[in-house]
């Protein structure tokens, strides 16, 4: 379900597996076939930040390197969003699927997944601290959500990327009638989202 960050057509990448932990891929690199960048994968982490590296043969080096940091605020929650309630939010019933978790939302995982045994959960962008689990996998990207349309069961984005272009992204990989929930109840909710309930610092929606 993962999507190259360039602005071109989909295709399935490639992947090349270096250090293994039972299923979890803890180095290695994805390639496109349609670009030819390549991406790595370190600590078990999927980097698609910067501009990736051309592959061999094309000419070009790696322009990783000279991208920007970007800078987020602090959360603007005053207190700890705890499991029990974003599961109620999310309105999940069954095993399967993915739950992606953009920024610091990548922080209840472990939390979440003690809750909702079957499904997998996606962090992008999470916290330094956090580290890979056999059910969640983590990406990093500064211009997107690296991952296909429509895949995902339900979107938690943290208060440190409740800006626009990242709720426009979450509500693309948002499947129909799945929720979205922002940790920012005053966050501006792009087109197609329907507002089902606000407050305590949280806003929460349903994609139509």
């Amino acid at each position: 379900m993962l999507r190259c960050p360039e602005p071109h057509e989909e295709a399935f990448l490639v992947m090349s597996t270096g250090e293994m932990l039972g299923r979890m891929v803890r180095s290695g690199i994805l390639g496109c076939p349609v670009c030819r960048k390549e991406y790595p994968i370190m600590k078990g982490i999927v980097d698609f930040s910067g501009s990736g590296m051309l592959q061999a043969g094309s000419g070009m080096r790696d322009a990783g390197s000279v991208a920007a940091p970007e800078t987020h605020p602090a959360s603007r929650i005053s207190h700890p969003v705890d499991p029990q309630t974003l599961q109620a939010l999310l309105d999940l019933s069954g095993p399967g699927g993915y739950v992606v978790l953009v920024g610091s939302a990548a922080g209840h995982a472990v939390g979440l997944a003690a809750l909702m045994g079957g499904i997998h959960f996606v962090g992008v962008n999470p916290p330094p601290d956090t580290e890979e689990l056999p059910v969640l996998s983590l990406v990093r990207c500064d211009a997107m959500i690296p991952l296909r349309p429509a895949v995902a069961r339900s979107v938690v984005v943290g208060s440190d990327r409740a800006s626009a272009s990242w709720l426009s992204e979450a509500r693309r990989v948002l499947l129909r009638g799945r929720r979205l929930v922002i940790e920012d109840e005053a966050a501006s909710v792009p087109e197609g989202v329907s507002k089902l309930a606000s407050g305590h610092g949280l806003w929460v929606g349903e994609k139509q």
